[in-house]
């Protein structure tokens, strides 16, 4: 019998990490600061768990600069947002197991 877990993402188990691509697949994509503030979260928290799903190879990083000021950005690969919603599927499917 498959059971409703067989889907979580361990990526996803962090509150931040799940957060992030929240506003990832909101959004075309988002800025570094913006998430630091909109997550009310340290530059080197962010930043590790960006880490973290870049590693996964959920999120892509574009590096620019705006006049001489770095501008890092960051966006949901197509494999990023499959691998969400089936982890929000499985998080359906788990509440749906409860009623």
């Amino acid at each position: 019998m498959k059971s409703a877990l067989d889907n979580f993402d361990k990526a996803f188990e962090n509150r931040i990490r799940l957060q992030i691509m929240s506003v990832l697949v909101a959004n075309e994509n988002y800025d570094f600061n913006s998430l630091k503030e909109l997550l009310s979260v340290t530059d080197g928290n962010l930043a590790s768990h960006l880490k973290a799903l870049e590693k996964e190879k959920y999120i892509i990083v574009h590096k620019s600069f705006l006049g001489r000021k770095p501008n890092t950005t960051y966006a949901a690969t197509e494999n990023g947002r499959k691998a969400f919603r089936m982890h929000l599927q499985a998080l359906e499917n788990l509440i749906k197991q409860q009623k």
